[in-house]
């Protein structure tokens, strides 16, 4: 089982609404060396633990954006990448295979650099509606800052599920 997540805090930039949640990082959330599916072994994951809503398999985008009235798990599947979080002054990441990533609604995220092979899997919780905003739209930054914090705490963590560190450490 994994240990307990890093945490990372971003503050409303101006830009991308980020979220008062901090943004969660496992790092080797599952080991995948061995695995002839690691894009089902990450769906599986989430799927036990309640995050299967709308699952997707692709990269990241290479711009800043964010979800302001849900919130997202990034599992990665393959290769690695190194990611910013929390937009433009957030923190840049090293992911690689097994690593798991929860971003609370409105924190920003982007794809700086990935290997050829990057894959990753995304996923949301059942409370929250998919919507995408990019960094720099004014309008969407106001709506994010309302609607990002009234997002509900989902009742299980992506990782570890209702005994997860995501429940105790957003409920602060």
């Amino acid at each position: 089982m994994p240990g307990n997540p890093l945490t990372f805090r971003f503050d409303f930039d101006g830009e991308v609404p980020n979220s008062p949640h901090p943004a969660l990082v496992y790092k080797t959330a599952r080991d995948l060396s061995a695995s002839k599916d690691p894009e089902g072994a990450i769906e599986s994951l989430f799927r036990q633990n309640g995050w299967g809503r709308d699952m997707w398999r692709d990269g990241v985008y290479p711009y800043v954006h964010y979800h302001p009235k849900i919130h997202e798990a990034l599992g990665v599947a393959r290769g690695s990448a190194i990611l910013r979080i929390g937009g433009d002054r957030g923190e840049t990441l090293t992911v690689g295979a097994g690593d798991v990533l929860v971003l609370p609604a409105g924190t920003g995220h982007q794809r700086l650099s990935a290997s050829d092979d990057f894959c990753v899997i995304g996923a949301y919780p059942p409370e929250g509606e998919y919507s995408l905003s990019r960094a720099g739209d004014q309008d969407a930054y106001v709506r994010g800052l309302q609607s990002a914090p009234e997002v509900l705490v989902p009742e299980n963590d992506p990782v570890r599920g209702a005994s997860g560190p995501l429940c105790q450490i957003w409920a602060r």
